[in-house]
């Protein structure tokens, strides 16, 4: 099947997160990456889950670009920018992500057993909360969903 987004402006985040993605699942631990770009659309922050290196269940990659960039700009409000991931946030990294007022969240594959963001929950939207982020879905769904099925395969 051929990629629905094929000119999508968020295709190069994307595959840099896959990238880290991949040196997550090297190190042992579930292959999810993530970007963080800026409102001019540059990179500001990558990382990768390192709960398994760092002994640290809120290591999600989200939440480390999330932390880095709110620590590098001295702000909290992170406005304008866009989570790049190549797993759909859990519940802990979409309720960070509407804290932190997040613009756009563009995740890859859908999470059916822990998503937060649109699965199983619908944290970024909810009306409920004081603050509404903008989802695309399902960019890189089947690269992001091989990586993780394959580590999945190799490890339980």
């Amino acid at each position: 099947m051929s990629d629905p987004f094929p000119t999508d402006p968020y295709v190069p985040a994307m595959e840099r997160a896959l990238d880290l993605a991949r040196e997550a699942g090297e190190a042992g631990d579930v292959p999810v990456g993530a970007v963080l770009l800026d409102g001019s659309g540059e990179i500001v922050a990558a990382d990768r889950n390192r709960r398994e290196e760092l002994k640290d269940p809120i290591a999600h990659a989200e939440m480390l670009v999330m932390s880095a960039r709110a620590r590098a700009v001295d702000d909290w409000r992170l406005l304008d920018h866009t989570l790049v991931v190549t797993l759909e946030p859990c519940v802990m990294c979409s309720g960070a992500a509407v804290w932190a007022r997040l613009a756009r969240i563009v995740y890859g594959a859908a999470d059916p057993k822990a998503g937060g963001a649109w699965s199983l929950y619908n944290i970024p939207q909810d009306k409920r909360l004081n603050h509404r982020i903008e989802m695309v879905e399902g960019l890189l769904a089947e690269q992001s969903a091989a990586l993780l099925s394959g580590f999945f395969a190799r490890n339980r």
